[in-house]
C-alpha cells in the first residue's frame, strides 16, 4: 500500500467529481487487502462527500452533499431493464477498478472520487452527520433492500445472523417497524451488547441455540449458521440470505444443509439479497435520518483519522465498533 498523486479526471456526461468528505473501511476493504493480488486500485466504496464538478445529465449538482451505490451498472441490460441493476450483467464496483484504466479514481480512500454514468446517489441532510451518512449507500441500503424482500413486520419474530454495522442496522430497523421479537446471534460478546443497544430484545450465542423466528436475516454467509438459523424456522417462516454486493470477497464458509421435507413440509421459503437499488439508498438516508435520535448510531464508527493511518485499518481486524473511519482531506 502506498500513498501516491493521480490527476484529477476531466468529468463527462452524466458524471460527478466528489470531494470525499469521510470514507469507512469494511470487512471487504479488508478482506481484499488479505487476498492480496490483482490490479493496482484506490479501495474504499463506502463515503460521503460534496460535488466538486458535475457533467451535463448528471444526478446530482455542485455543492451537493451525497452518498452513492457501491456499484455502477449499465442500466440497458435486461437485468437493470427489471429493476435489478445490483445484478447488472455489466456493473462495476467503486474500489475495484485498476488505477491505469480507464476509472482510476474509482475509490473512496482518495481526496477525491470520480462517479461515472449510472452511478446510483442520493442527497444526505445536512442533520445526518459523516460518519452515519456513509453507511447509507451501502449497508444501511442493502439492510432495507433485505427487509423489502421479507415484508410486513408488524407481530412477527425476527432472528438476525451476525451484529456487525449491517445486523445493528437490520435490528434497529425491526424495532422501529413494530417486529414483536427481535433476537441478533453472534459468537462475539461484546457486539451482542452493542445489539441490546440497538433493539435486539434478546442476544444469544449461537453455540447455545437460536430461538425460534418466523424471520431469519442471515449477514455472515456461515453455513454452520445458516442452516440452524434454517431449523429456527416456524411454519411458513422467510429465510433472506444477504451479501452487501457482488465484489465483496468470500472465504469458504461451509455448506448449507438444507433438510427438503422440512422445507416443504413446514412452507419455508429462501431468497437471497445482493446489494441494493437506488431506491434503497435515498429510503436508506431517509431512514437514518429519521431515526437518528432513537439510536446511538454513532458508537459503531470509530472516530475518523487522517489518511496516513488507513494502511494501519486494513490490516487489522475491525476493533468493536464495526466500522473505522478516514477523512482523506486530513
Amino acid at each position: 500500500m502506498a500513498i501516491e498523486r493521480i490527476d484529477a479526471p476531466r468529468v463527462g456526461p452524466g458524471e460527478l467529481l466528489v470531494d470525499i468528505d469521510l470514507a469507512t473501511v469494511c470487512g471487504a476493504d479488508r478482506a481484499a487487502v488479505a487476498a492480496g493480488g490483482g490490479d493496482a486500485r484506490v479501495l474504499g466504496h463506502e463515503g460521503v462527500g460534496r460535488v466538486l464538478d458535475a457533467g451535463r445529465g448528471a444526478p446530482a449538482a455542485v455543492g451537493d452533499r451525497i452518498v452513492w451505490g457501491p456499484t455502477v451498472s449499465c442500466g440497458r441490460c435486461d437485468r437493470c431493464r427489471a429493476g435489478l441493476s445490483a445484478a447488472c450483467r455489466k456493473a462495476r464496483a467503486l474500489g475495484e477498478q485498476p488505477v491505469d484504466g480507464p476509472w482510476p479514481l474509482s475509490g473512496t480512500f482518495a481526496r477525491r472520487m470520480l462517479l461515472p454514468r449510472g452511478a446510483a446517489v442520493a442527497q444526505a441532510p445536512p442533520e445526518l452527520c459523516d460518519p452515519v451518512a456513509a453507511s447509507a449507500g451501502c449497508a444501511a441500503a442493502c439492510v432495507l433492500s433485505a427487509y423489502e424482500r421479507v415484508g410486513a413486520l408488524p407481530g412477527t419474530r425476527v432472528l438476525i445472523l451476525g451484529a456487525g454495522l449491517l445486523g445493528l442496522t437490520a435490528a434497529a430497523y425491526a424495532n422501529d417497524a413494530g417486529a414483536a421479537a427481535i433476537a441478533v446471534a453472534d459468537r462475539d460478546a461484546a457486539r451482542r451488547t452493542l445489539a441490546r443497544m440497538f433493539g435486539a430484545t434478546e442476544s444469544v450465542d449461537p453455540v447455545d441455540g437460536l430461538p425460534d423466528a418466523d424471520v431469519v436475516i442471515d449477514f455472515t454467509r456461515s453455513g454452520d449458521l445458516i442452516t440452524a438459523g434454517l431449523g429456527a424456522l416456524t411454519v411458513g417462516g422467510r429465510l433472506i440470505m444477504v451479501e452487501q454486493h457482488r465484489a465483496t470477497p468470500v472465504a469458504d464458509t461451509g455448506t448449507i444443509a438444507i433438510d427438503g421435507h422440512r422445507a416443504t413440509a413446514r412452507w419455508h421459503s429462501v431468497s437471497g439479497v445482493s446489494g441494493a437499488e437506488p431506491h434503497h439508498i435515498a429510503a436508506a438516508v431517509e431512514y437514518l435520518t429519521a431515526a437518528r435520535a432513537r439510536w446511538p448510531w454513532e458508537q459503531l464508527i470509530t472516530s475518523a483519522v487522517p489518511m496516513s493511518y488507513l494502511p494501519t485499518l486494513l490490516e487489522t481486524p475491525a476493533p468493536i465498533a464495526p466500522r473505522t473511519a478516514v477523512q482523506p482531506r486530513r
